[in-house]
């Protein structure tokens, strides 16, 4: 199981919301290439990246995301303002591996399948009990997760984080997220509410059956857990070994 070290920016900083409110956060750096550096040194295979302003429609912070893309050691995802072929195709170049799409997926689910012709799409499900939202979180869409996991055959991931959960650390939904691995075959990363590595353990032993086949998450993104000092990405990747 992969961990996705995570981070957010917002005006070049490195961020954390509390439940995706822009008027809740924590400036946790001002230096994300760094930051993304000592995650490299502790053995992240993954970083996993959100522009919180591009996300928001409020400027970006694309340049530091190809900054962070251009560091040895580990593939970048990012999402956040991904809503067209060329958003993807710009990223792409600059050396990210895989990009996030949350609201433009949700509007038009088959630029999925386009933008998976020029990169490696996962597909954001951010959710207010079970509701997924757009806009940077701020509007519901009445498009559930069950019938998310359906619309997109094309993604190399689903991402679904509980929006009541995320920078909280309250603990990750284990129950919600074992019945959405028994819905999907693509791999979905957990994403919200992890505050120490019993949660990280817990998100490991998730197995069910299908068929012949086991099925267990296939990564987790934290954020919070170690900004705060809980644990560190050397601990968690051990964590998270079977």
């Amino acid at each position: 199981m992969l961990l996705f070290p995570a981070i957010d920016l917002r005006g070049g900083k490195v961020v954390r919301l509390e439940q995706g409110d822009f008027a809740r956060e924590t400036n946790y750096s001002d230096d994300a290439l760094a930051i993304a550096r000592s995650f490299v040194d502790e053995g992240a295979e993954w970083i996993h990246v959100v522009d919180l302003d591009a996300a928001a429609g409020r400027g970006n912070n694309r340049a530091v995301v190809e900054q962070i893309a251009g560091l040895s050691g580990a593939r970048v995802q990012t999402g956040g303002g991904v809503r067209s072929v060329d958003d993807a195709q710009r990223l792409a170049d600059a050396g990210v591996a895989r990009v996030v799409m949350g609201s433009a997926a949700v509007r038009d689910p088959q630029l999925v399948d386009v933008v998976a012709k020029v990169i490696d799409v996962a597909v954001g499900l951010d959710h207010r009990n079970g509701e997924v939202a757009t806009d940077g979180w701020l509007r519901g869409s009445s498009l559930t997760l069950q019938v998310a996991l359906g619309q997109y055959p094309s993604a190399a991931a689903f991402i679904v984080t509980d929006i009541s959960r995320d920078g909280m650390l309250a603990g990750p939904d284990i129950d919600g997220l074992r019945e959405l691995v028994t819905v999907t075959a693509i791999p979905v990363i957990a994403s919200g509410g992890v505050a120490d590595l019993s949660d990280l353990r817990e998100l490991r032993d998730v197995r069910v059956a299908a068929g012949e086949t086991v099925r267990g998450l296939a990564g987790v993104i934290v954020g919070k857990a170690i900004y705060e000092g809980r644990f560190g990405v050397r601990d968690a990747n051990r964590a998270l070994q079977r």
